[in-house]
């Protein structure tokens, strides 16, 4: 691995580490991967979320029914074909997963209005604009 590589990971786990949100609730981390491909993906049923996290459709319905439970997803059916099940984030699923997969708000407001100028706070929003761009075309996801 590059040392360009290893260098952005650690600079990326350290920004991350740093602005964090202090977890609020408890939450596994496949439960956490699981609101992200809710979250980020269209009309999500199990079989997507077994893919997702690549387990047994029997592993992940448990998985969803824990969710379902702590009530951060809820299911809907399909407008065309009622067998379809699709799951969507409650707002509690959403802030669940803000707490645990983003970066504390009030803690980046902080850094870049308080101790950063506009043209650096623009270099970062380019930066990051440009690798979300680049990262939409690697296909494993």
């Amino acid at each position: 691995m590059s040392n360009e590589i290893k260098r952005l990971n650690e600079l990326w786990t350290d920004i991350y580490y740093v602005l964090r949100y202090k977890h609020k609730e408890q939450i596994t981390h496949q439960s956490v991967r699981i609101l992200q491909i809710i979250d980020k993906e269209n009309e999500v049923g199990i079989k997507d979320i077994a893919e997702g996290i690549q387990v047994s459709h029997n592993t992940a319905s448990e998985h969803v029914k824990r969710l379902l439970d702590k009530e951060y997803v809820f299911k809907t059916r399909g407008e065309i074909d009622q067998r379809k099940v699709t799951l969507e984030l409650t707002d509690l699923g959403k802030e669940v997963l803000l707490q645990n997969s983003s970066l504390d708000e009030e803690k980046l407001h902080q850094l870049l209005f308080e101790h950063m100028t506009e043209q650096e706070r623009e270099s970062i929003l380019k930066a990051f604009d440009l690798m979300k761009e680049r990262a939409q075309n690697v296909h494993d996801h």
